[in-house]
């Protein structure tokens, strides 16, 4: 395969929220049409995670493969083996898909499934996060650098201490301080870990407490070399509006996967997917620790059992980029895509439909 970079020009209009959708139909209820357009059709990019380096878009993602699966565990189709950088200059306009910035057989401590990354940057150094299983089946964080936005990136010799589960994203704070937010539950083994060390025999058994506080995500400082935590994981509260933790067995609004975190006229949003019942949810909150109260869903369910985004700022306008399967209707090979996505003047978030019924 060449190693140049493919440029595929999508139309702005089919790409901006609102705008003219594809002439594909939803499978789910055979009415409805797709409101955004896939960035990319030559390869699969889901969990987008988009940041804006140097003037220009760049979108990390996995790169879903088809391929067959190395266990039986939760996400064993998710078998990515390489991840893909996109970028852009601009909303709408081409499309740039790089060669792999880092492969599986160049992480020395990964054994398989490279999932969903993030990346930030410092000093002309850029940083990509990453998850993946080690030679036990158990998934840590890792981190990788290079001189480039889209790689090639270099990948530390270990995980980083202390790191575990999946879903790492990193939130820049006005101060210059970085944040990791992570974790996953069932195939990301969070509920593994709720005794502060891997635990393969509680599988699912604490997911089944309707009644208890649900499993929550967690949070570390990044140290300065942002190459490890500065100090040791901590939970971040998601909060119902009377202030309770939300339940285990609320799960219109509990967090399965998928943190984000930005900030926008003084509030920190905390996103996040919620599994089973397919949104997009967030939470706010006043610190970047939390807690973080419930206020809404920001994306509808999407074609596809997963659900995954990153929320950016471009020249002063909002973008939610999720993902979904419309080009296979097949789950484990996804598409990225973007809508514009808006505040609300009293804070809220107003929700995004992705079809046009």
């Amino acid at each position: 395969m060449s190693t140049r970079p493919t440029i595929l020009a999508l139309a702005s209009a089919v790409l901006l929220a609102g705008c003219a959708s594809t002439s594909l139909e939803s499978p789910s209820d055979g009415a409805s049409t797709f409101r955004h357009a896939p960035l990319v059709r030559e390869a699969f990019i889901a969990d987008p995670s988009a940041h804006v380096f140097d003037g220009r878009i760049y979108v990390y993602g996995s790169h879903d493969v088809d391929e067959p699966p190395r266990d039986d565990e939760p996400g064993s189709a998710f078998v990515m083996r390489d991840y893909r950088v996109l970028s852009m200059d601009r909303i709408g306009g081409p499309v740039m898909v790089h060669p792999p910035g880092l492969r599986l057989e160049d992480v020395p401590w990964a054994d398989r499934q490279l999932w969903a990354p993030d990346a930030t940057h410092r000093d002309g150094r850029y940083y990509l996060y990453f998850p993946a299983k080690d030679h036990d089946g158990i998934f840590r964080i890792g981190v990788a650098t290079g001189d480039r936005p889209e790689g090639p990136f270099t990948a530390q010799p270990e995980p980083i201490p202390g790191s575990y589960s999946i879903d790492p994203a990193v939130f820049v704070d006005d101060d210059g301080a970085r944040y990791m937010y992570f974790g996953g539950i069932h195939g990301g083994q969070l509920q593994r870990w709720v005794s502060g060390r891997y635990d393969p025999a509680m599988g699912e058994t604490d997911l089944q407490q309707p009644d208890a506080p649900a499993l929550m995500p967690r949070v570390a400082r990044l140290s300065a070399d942002l190459l490890t935590f500065a100090e040791t994981p901590r939970e971040v509260m998601l909060l119902d509006d009377t202030g309770a933790p939300l339940l285990g067995g609320d799960l219109d609004r509990r967090f399965f996967e998928a943190a984000w975190v930005h900030r926008h006229d003084g509030r920190y949003y905390f996103s996040y997917s919620t599994g089973d019942t397919h949104t997009i949810a967030y939470a706010t909150g006043d610190s970047p620790y939390g807690p973080f109260t419930y206020r809404g869903v920001v994306l509808t369910p999407v074609q596809g059992w997963t659900t995954h985004h990153s929320i950016v700022e471009v020249d002063g306008r909002w973008w939610l980029f999720y993902h979904d399967t419309e080009l296979t209707d097949r789950t484990h090979l996804r598409s990225a895509k973007v809508a514009e996505l808006v505040h609300e003047a009293d804070g809220r978030i107003r929700t995004i439909d992705p079809f046009v019924r």
